[in-house]
């Protein structure tokens, strides 16, 4: 088979990787759980490091795509992704806080 071509049968994960479509759900076993980390990533939004955490939020969005067209894999590892983004969020946020904070009560006044 020429590898631009591929049967109704097969499909692709995000990483390029491709397994055969065998039977249906019911037959394969029960789906592995969603790990989107959604409610996470909706709360590093509060954060105030906006460009990092919409990426984050962007990444959980994508996982929960893949996880509903079949895709475990893409979305085991979009999900690990804004799992580390929205920590990195969470971090940078508390740090942009802190240094705020910090600037804003040991300024002199003359």
């Amino acid at each position: 088979m020429p590898l631009g071509v591929l049967s109704p049968q097969v499909k692709s994960s995000l990483s390029g990787s491709t397994f055969l479509d065998r039977g249906s759900i019911a037959e394969q076993g029960p789906a592995p759980p969603l790990r989107s980390y959604l409610c996470l990533t909706i709360f590093t939004c509060f954060c105030p490091a906006y460009p990092i955490n919409i990426v984050g939020l962007v990444f959980s969005v994508w996982s929960r795509r893949s996880y509903y067209n079949g895709d475990y894999d893409g979305s085991r590892r979009l999900g690990r992704n804004a799992l580390y983004v929205a920590v990195a969020s969470i971090i940078i946020g508390l740090l942009i806080i802190v240094i705020s904070c910090i600037v804003h009560f040991t300024k002199m006044e003359f």
